[in-house]
């Protein structure tokens, strides 16, 4: 149990550990899935405990029972459900039954804040404090909850640390999911809407261009644009016909397509999953449908037919089917 709580207190912070029950003991467990970032753990102590790790310093914890009971206190008050959350400057108390099973997702308190200034245009004054429960019953949570069950699977596979594109949308989503579901002090303030103009649209626009290689998010595209993500959704429809984010696949789907000429041509190597991974295209058979829709072949059609150097041939497979006269 020592070793245990050594590994514990070195991930999160020290805290003090007390062994309520002795002859209902099994083996622990703590197992790291993730780390950078969002991070991801789980825990199981084997036997009944009371953790108390005192005042949280600068990350949000959020636990997400899995098997087994437990009760979390903030400040002193029961939250009356486990499945929490408690943040920086909370003081925090936990008991977990022998049987227990705990994925905690850990966030820093400075990405939540980038989230924030990325929607409203300057970071929180203060800290951000949410309602301690989540409540898996309404469809927002269950849906929340779902991705991060995604987000732990992806990640235990290796995805995340293989596709730096794919971890970053991943974390986005979380962190704007958790903002737009869970009430919290600066749930007011998301509501603001302005009117979406030329300028902005241009901004927005050049941000996906210049920074498609990054795993940016729609909230860094809204702050590019100097707008808020209701705004900039409004405009992408209105203006475009589509999301902020389509628009964006749209930009990496031609960035891919132009490496796999590249490949075609001789003039670098590589192969299809390669360069869907790069652009973060991490489904590849549907990364294959939406090449062959928009050039009329698959990737790896494109890669086994000869390559011409006829200049009508050249144009016809850089440009999306009907895109060039």
């Amino acid at each position: 149990m020592s070793e245990l709580h050594a590994r514990v207190s070195g991930e999160f912070a020290p805290h003090r550990l007390q062994v309520r029950n002795r002859r209902r003991s099994g083996d622990g467990h703590f197992r790291r899935i993730h780390r950078s970032g969002v991070a991801v753990y789980e825990l199981g102590y084997g036997t009944d405990v009371a953790v108390n790790p005192g005042e949280l310093p600068d990350f949000y914890n959020i636990h997400i029972p899995l098997a087994g009971t437990g009760t979390v206190a903030l400040d002193g008050k029961e939250a009356g459900s486990p499945l929490s959350i408690a943040g920086p400057g909370h003081r925090l108390a936990m008991t977990w039954s022998h049987d227990s099973n705990t994925r905690i997702l850990q966030i820093p308190q400075a990405a939540m804040n980038r989230a924030m200034a990325t929607r409203l245009g300057d970071p929180p004054s203060e800290t951000i404090r949410f309602t301690p429960v989540l409540d898996h019953t309404t469809p927002p949570v269950h849906a929340w909850l779902t991705l991060v069950d995604t987000y732990t699977q992806a990640a235990a596979a290796g995805l995340l640390a293989q596709s730096p594109l794919a971890q970053g949308h991943f974390e986005q989503a979380l962190l704007h999911g958790l903002l737009d579901t869970q009430p919290h002090s600066a749930t007011p303030h998301l509501s603001r809407t302005a009117t979406v103009t030329s300028g902005a649209m241009r901004r927005a626009l050049t941000f996906c261009a210049e920074h498609a290689h990054e795993p940016i998010s729609v909230a860094d595209i809204a702050q590019a644009a100097r707008i808020s993500i209701r705004t900039l959704r409004d405009g992408f429809r209105t203006q475009l016909g589509t999301t902020p984010l389509g628009h964006l696949r749209r930009v990496r789907l031609e960035l891919a397509h132009h490496d796999l000429l590249a490949i075609a041509r001789g003039e670098t190597s590589g192969n299809v999953t390669e360069v869907a991974l790069r652009w973060g295209f991490t489904h590849l058979s549907r990364f294959a449908q939406e090449h062959r829709k928009t050039y009329g072949v698959t990737p790896s059609q494109l890669l086994r037919t000869p390559f011409s150097t006829d200049p009508v041939a050249i144009q016809n497979r850089s440009c999306p089917i009907g895109a060039c006269g």
